[in-house]
């Protein structure tokens, strides 16, 4: 797993970029982003969401990771801060996963943090 050295803002690994890249080409746009947000939510009272998006938001931070822009909007960047976007490819799960330093604890359901 490659990832940059910044952890004041939400990293993107190199086989999360390669699926998103992979992704956007399957949906023929270049005009989107990847937008990854806390909103509220779960058993903990956040939860994470990652969703292609065309719109920019006062205060969002932007991040290019090769051809794929990550975006996060100015309410989540303190909870998203270090947080690393990865995918998984494996028999037993596929899909993208979020490591966060900031994560104080998590519950049963796997999407919630304190």
């Amino acid at each position: 797993m490659t990832v940059e050295a910044n952890t004041t803002s939400v990293q993107l690994t190199d086989a999360a970029a390669i699926k998103v890249k992979s992704l956007l080409e399957q949906e023929g746009r270049d005009d989107l982003s990847l937008r990854v947000a806390v909103q509220p939510g779960g058993c903990s009272g956040l939860r994470y969401q990652l969703y292609f998006d065309d719109r920019n938001m006062d205060g969002d931070q932007t991040q290019e990771f090769g051809s794929v822009k990550v975006v996060v909007d100015k309410m989540s960047v303190p909870y998203l801060s270090g947080a690393v976007v990865d995918f998984v490819d494996t028999i037993e799960k596929q899909g993208f996963t979020i490591d966060n330093p900031n994560a104080g604890g998590s519950c049963a359901c796997g999407d919630s943090f304190h």
